[in-house]
């Protein structure tokens, strides 16, 4: 490498610019917005060890032992064409990912449905961002995760952050927030929450409550925008009677948040002459997540903030391509574009640029959880592709979906390390992992970027994109592998729908350092804020959409007493599976812990570095003990990047999204003997 190449980094969904320079040393850049100071966290420092990596995938396994390539292929596509032939296209099925680039969500879409023909497949997105992305389409007709770009916060005066640990998850995040006061809502004082100007600590699984009591607040206290919504809005008057058994005293009760602090959250909201609330994973990742972001979105409508410059509602979204990964084609219910496979003209549009009949397109399929509880029974799927995720550390009851994979006929996964699902498939294919192959990502602001390659892969590695055009010619099927070939075709198939990505180029993302969707032209200058003139629905206004607060799926009792909630820490992203060998990552971060209140530890006998149990209906796991006052007395927290935490987490399932309830279950605690 004689020049440093600009890419971007291979973690969250800032998606931070960074150069790659001579013996792979990892640089910020300062012409991306996203990190534009020159930030970069310690994952994206380190992430030039993923490169070298001594637990690097380079040659197929089949049943544990290397093959060659072409041997590999062979044998899965005789297996998928024998399995399908036994129990019909949808007996087998795939799971993508949202940290796989746009070409590969694409591709992996197109694949299940014209290759295979089953209708069975989603992606890990659907346990992250899917309640913010349903709830956005009712009150916005589309769904963007942040409608406008992250460098308008800056010109906020108050930011109020619901679920979101963007100190943690995102580090870079923070830069954006140093002028506006900023108000948390966190079970526990995360370190975003020790930097806000207002915490507030809700029971968990009560955000819903919190938000319809801060609406309650609002109307009572007459800090409605009227003329805003008379304007640019629908519905608010059925939301303003269903608000009337939500008093404040009674949400305090609830949610265990004072009413003053409620007060003062919504006053200074109010008063400010520019405002956003921003739901993350914490609000969202409820059986009721759905409708608790809407709760949120109603409060903001009700002070004007949306489709206003410098105010607005935002989903912080979480995985690399979150936002792109549920564009194109990889959901149980999507084709490219945003466009729904139910919808005849969608299906007409897309099959067109695909060159088959669009009867031949198969109907929506299981959703991601719902999928996976479904392999090995009668009539459901009997083999797995997986692409890019790791179920059996990131899936609710994890146990319970090991043992699910562990009755296919076939499981094949493409990784670039032996993750903890890889290890029992029957085939792994060692593919190229972030700086080794080209690709496009849309971050969580709705920006497509542009992911260079940087270094040529390991010899006997092959990207995603190879593996699934060799499968595909077996089949009787073609492919293409050149990422701006693929692109290109995307562009087609998004021409139209709602994420319009058709005037966008390679060329334009260098030129530009990104353009946001949508982009339904070549000289259009793409849309950074979408909703400034009108919303996404036919009539042009945002809907208010009535909700009511409910229990969680699973309430404590005499038998498991306590709540369990989970989340993220510094050093480590998802299931672990990258920076669990990072050896700076380990260093900072070397193991599970759950995290106890001192009161409560008191009352178990509990000393920190003990060895605890953590038990559910579901299962149980162990780590050490951390005392901390950061916690509430009644909860206890756990990090999902090692194998225990999701043994614990409840799989009820969001009516609207399918999201699982991973934040809040309820648990035993005890000292391990």
């Amino acid at each position: 490498m004689s020049e440093p190449v600009k890419t971007h980094c291979p973690y969250c969904a800032l998606q931070c610019g960074m150069e790659i320079g001579p013996e792979l040393a990892i640089s910020p850049r300062t012409d991306i917005p996203a990190n534009a100071s020159g930030a970069l966290c310690q994952k994206g420092w380190t992430a030039g060890e993923l490169l070298t990596n001594g637990e690097r995938l380079t040659t197929p396994l089949l049943h544990g032992e290397p093959v060659e390539w072409e041997a590999a292929l062979d044998h899965v596509a005789e297996r998928l064409s024998a399995i399908r032939a036994e129990h019909g296209p949808d007996g087998v099925a795939v799971f993508g990912g949202g940290g796989l680039t746009n070409e590969k969500a694409y591709t992996l879409g197109k694949f299940a449905r014209v290759a295979l023909g089953t209708s069975q497949i989603d992606y890990n997105g659907r346990f992250c961002m899917s309640s913010a992305a349903a709830a956005s389409i009712k009150a916005f007709g589309m769904d963007r995760g942040m409608p406008f770009p992250i460098t308008d916060l800056a010109e906020a005066d108050v930011v109020l952050l619901a679920g979101a640990n963007v100190a943690e998850t995102m580090p870079p995040f923070v830069r954006h927030l140093s002028g506006p006061r900023v108000i948390v809502i966190d079970p526990r004082r995360s370190q975003t929450a020790r930097q806000a100007w207002l915490h507030l600590q809700p029971t968990p699984g009560t955000d819903l409550a919190l938000a319809l009591g801060m609406l309650h607040l609002a109307i009572a206290d007459e800090l409605v925008d009227e003329a805003y919504v008379a304007a640019r809005t629908t519905g608010f008057e059925e939301v303003r009677t269903s608000l009337a058994a939500w008093w404040p005293e009674r949400v305090e009760r609830i949610t265990g948040v004072p009413v003053y602090r409620m007060r003062q959250a919504v006053r200074a909201l109010a008063a400010a002459g520019n405002a956003y609330i921003l739901t993350g994973r914490g609000a969202e990742q409820h059986a009721k997540g759905t409708d608790t972001v809407s709760a949120f979105i109603n409060l903001a409508l009700a002070l004007g903030l949306p489709g206003r410059h410098g105010s607005g509602y935002g989903c912080v979204t979480g995985q690399g391509n979150g936002q792109g990964g549920r564009e194109h084609g990889q959901k149980a219910d999507q084709l490219p574009g945003y466009r729904k496979i139910d919808d005849p003209a969608a299906r007409e549009h897309v099959a067109g640029v695909w060159g088959v009949p669009a009867d031949s397109l198969p109907g929506p399929g299981r959703s991601a959880y719902e999928l996976l509880d479904a392999l090995g029974t009668p009539g459901g799927p009997r083999a797995l592709l997986l692409f890019g995720s790791n179920p059996v550390i990131s899936a609710p009851a994890s146990e319970h979906v090991a043992e699910r994979i562990a009755s296919l006929d076939l499981l094949v996964t493409c990784d670039f390390v032996m993750s903890e699902t890889a290890a029992l498939a029957d085939v792994v294919f060692p593919v190229t992992q972030w700086a080794e192959e080209t690709g496009t990502m849309t971050n969580l602001e709705g920006r497509v970027l542009l992911r260079n390659q940087a270094v040529a892969p390991p010899e006997g590695v092959r990207s995603d994109l190879d593996v699934l055009a060799g499968l595909a010619e077996r089949l009787g099927h073609r492919l293409e592998t050149e990422p701006v070939k693929i692109f290109d075709e995307l562009r087609r198939a998004s021409k139209g729908g709602a994420a319009d990505y058709s005037g966008i180029t390679y060329e334009r993302i260098t030129e530009e350092k990104g353009v946001f969707w949508p982009c339904p032209e070549p000289e259009h200058p793409g849309t950074p804020r979408p909703f400034l003139d009108s919303f996404a629905h036919p009539d042009g206004r945002a809907r208010f959409v009535p909700v009511q607060h409910r229990p969680a799926a699973e309430e404590t009792d005499a038998d498991y007493p306590i709540y369990l909630s989970t989340g993220r820490v510094l050093a480590h992203y998802q299931s672990g599976a990258q920076t669990r060998r990072i050896a700076p990552l380990v260093q900072a971060a070397p193991e599970p812990f759950v995290e106890l209140h001192p009161d409560l530890a008191e009352q178990l006998d509990i000393s920190p570095g003990d060895v605890v149990r953590v038990s559910s209906r579901r299962g149980e796991g162990k780590a050490v003990a951390r005392i901390s006052d950061a916690i509430r007395r009644d909860t206890v927290f756990m990090p999902f990047h090692w194998e225990g935490a999701n043994r614990l987490t409840n799989p009820a399932l969001d009516p609207t999204s399918r999201m699982p309830e991973f934040k809040v279950c309820a648990v035993r605690v005890e000292r391990d003997s």
